[in-house]
């Protein structure tokens, strides 16, 4: 991990509070999420406040064991008792807020190393720090989208989340989830990340090699067989397939098919 324990605490609320300054008074929760098409904004709403109340309660209560929901309900989320309509913006809006306070105090009391389940082998609360910060960064991304605003992050944000998602890609529990994610490594298939706006001492390259049995990766500059170039909000948002790779806001050298290939396979 990149960034620290507090830092990712101070993160989890300074997103939420960017999601929630994008909505301002007047947005339109019944709107279409374009990356995540059967979502409204509301529902995208609703989603972020429950994984927040999740992680909340995982944290709080030292959970060892937790059978996580397999599939996401079509059309979305749903509001449970006590949650608000998808379709009350104020209080949504209030109700993420307070979501996120209550999670930041209880990772700030637990400190990093609190023991609690996860679905990686680092089973610590400074796991779900991190998660969170970037559930809710990527997620205020699609909020933007569906309020056709620019969606940009801190470089060491947006850098920490890249290694997050490649982390994750690495996970048992990942493929065991998303099985098509076992049809990734293969030979001759590597990919390079290149962020084209971000300071030397960050090191934001990344070299993703699939010739093994499974995934892996590195920050380094080495040669691939495909290599996607531009700024870092835009790389993590072509990975995170926010940003169709044609776009004319990334480069692409070299075996576009690959990319293409790894695009289809390495989603949740």
């Amino acid at each position: 991990m990149t960034l620290s324990h507090d830092r990712y605490c101070s993160e989890i609320l300074h997103q939420t509070d960017l999601l929630r300054g994008a909505l301002g008074e007047g947005a339109d929760v019944s709107v279409t999420v374009p990356t995540c098409p059967e979502w409204t904004l509301g529902r995208l709403l609703l989603h972020v406040g429950q994984a927040h109340r999740m992680a909340t309660t995982l944290v709080r209560d030292q959970v060892k064991e937790f059978v996580p929901p397999s599939t996401t309900a079509r059309g979305g989320p749903e509001p449970a008792p006590g949650e608000p309509s998808v379709d009350d913006l104020p209080a949504l809006a209030a109700w993420l807020g307070e979501g996120a306070e209550a999670l930041v105090a209880v990772l700030r009391e637990a400190g990093p190393d609190s023991p609690v389940w996860t679905f990686s082998e680092d089973q610590r609360s400074v796991f779900w720090a991190r998660r969170m910060t970037h559930e809710t960064l990527m997620h205020r991304a699609d909020a933007l989208g569906a309020l056709g605003v620019p969606f940009t992050a801190e470089p060491e944000v947006a850098a920490d989340c890249l290694d997050e998602w490649l982390d994750i890609l690495t996970f048992p529990a990942a493929v065991a989830f998303k099985p098509r994610l076992a049809e990734l490594p293969g030979p001759g298939r590597t990919l390079h990340l290149h962020a084209t706006d971000t300071p030397a001492e960050l090191d934001a390259e990344w070299f993703i090699d699939l010739t093994g049995e499974g995934v892996s990766w590195r920050r380094a500059h080495e040669k691939a067989a495909v290599a996607v170039r531009g700024p870092v909000t835009d790389l993590l948002s072509v990975l995170f397939r926010r940003l169709p790779a044609d776009s004319d806001r990334v480069e692409v050298l070299g075996d576009r098919e690959l990319l293409d290939f790894w695009l289809e396979r390495a989603v949740f």
